[in-house]
């Protein structure tokens, strides 16, 4: 092996079947929270509920299966400014749909 070259022995079996078990958790409970109506608590609370899941899943997958829990305060750097980035992109999307006027198609 080169000098170059970090050896990634991070990860072992237990690991990856932990990180497999949340997935599969996770999977399952926005399969749960879409079939349980939660707009009694706020419109959108389904929405809201499957994105929390689907938020969680994505940082187990990119902390595990992408390196980054054991990589270098740059690499840390550049995911967190990811997360900046999307919730920007989100923030003007939100903006654009919840400013616009029925229209011809209505909403």
């Amino acid at each position: 092996m080169s000098d170059n070259h970090e050896q990634h022995d991070h990860m072992n079996i237990p690991k990856y079947v932990g990180v497999f078990l949340v997935l599969v958790v996770g999977t399952i409970l926005t399969y749960y929270a879409a079939l349980v109506d939660m707009d009694s608590i706020f419109p959108g609370a389904n929405t809201l509920v499957a994105l929390l899941i689907a938020f969680t899943k994505m940082a187990v997958v990119m902390l595990f299966f992408m390196h980054v829990y054991w990589s270098k305060r740059l690499i840390w750097l550049s995911a967190i400014g990811s997360f900046f980035w999307l919730a920007i992109m989100f923030a003007f999307t939100l903006q654009d749909y919840l400013t616009r006027s029925e229209g011809v198609f209505g909403r």
